[in-house]
């Protein structure tokens, strides 16, 4: 790995099957996210799905792009669930923020491959808000990774942008030992990402086409990533949404109130 992080070759889209039996479960993280973020939720899902931790493109081992585009990350996720757990027919999909908005893309484009969608506290229309994003990837890019010896360092680089340890410790999940070279270097593709974060944040691309599969449409209670002015626009491209709001949780769902974030997914895969 380069001090830029770019992640080796040879891994359009990487992913890790948690589980053995019963049927799949595709996970897509959000932005500064991995596969391996959804850990806990597969393991609460077992013994009854199988989970496939996705790590999206441009974060974690999955490969780079030059710049960012909805449709193109649906089709290269698309492509690996293809080629790999959707080669004999469609799996659920549950996506976060980020990964939520690469779910409903492909849902829309691909429904053969999407049994049950659940997207988490996003919609499929952007809010144009970006500074939350732009202060957590300039404050990476900040971090001076040359001479770097220890995790430990760069959290104290960081702790003067990010205050708080609990995102600190998020954020540095992405910084990485190079074993060959010793050097550090961040997984996703923070630079793209950085000039690319209108994308990011925008509107999701539909070109009129409706996904008619069950939809389950989670938020938290204290997040504003869900607004009532997004529902007509989500109910037209999801008609099958049902709506669900989870108390006290901000954007963070899943890691928030995983017990009940878990029941409500397993309720509604189940076909409940």
């Amino acid at each position: 790995m380069s001090a830029t992080g770019h992640p080796p070759a040879g891994h359009p889209v990487h992913s890790t099957l948690v589980g053995d039996q019963g049927p799949v479960v595709a996970f897509f993280h959000g932005l500064f996210g991995r596969g391996r973020n959804w850990t806990s939720i597969a393991r609460a899902l077992r013994p009854d799905f199988r989970s496939l931790l996705v790590d999206m493109p441009d974060h974690g081992s999955s490969a780079w792009n030059t710049s960012f585009d909805y449709a193109r990350a649906a089709e290269q996720v698309a492509e690996h669930l293809s080629s790999g757990v959707a080669a004999d027919g469609p799996v659920h999909v549950v996506g976060h923020s980020m990964g939520g908005k690469i779910a409903m893309t492909m849902a829309l484009a691909h429904p053969e491959l999407v049994d049950r969608l659940v997207v988490v506290d996003v919609s499929p229309t952007g809010t144009g808000e970006v500074s939350e994003f732009e202060h957590l990837l300039g404050s990476l890019a900040r971090v001076e990774l040359s001479g770097l010896e220890s995790l430990g360092d760069a959290d104290r680089q960081l702790a003067r942008d990010v205050p708080q340890p609990s995102l600190r410790g998020f954020l540095l999940q992405n910084l990485r030992r190079d074993p060959a070279t010793h050097t550090f270097g961040w997984q996703p593709n923070l630079q793209m990402l950085r000039r690319d974060l209108a994308a990011i944040t925008g509107d999701i691309p539909h070109e009129g086409r409706t996904f008619d599969g069950p939809v389950l449409w989670i938020g938290g209670s204290g997040s504003d990533y869900i607004t009532d002015a997004q529902v007509p626009a989500m109910r037209q491209l999801f008609p099958q949404t049902v709506r669900m709001t989870i108390k006290d949780a901000t954007h963070w769902v899943h890691s928030q109130q995983p017990e009940v974030f878990s029941a409500a997914v397993r309720h509604f895969l189940s076909g409940e």
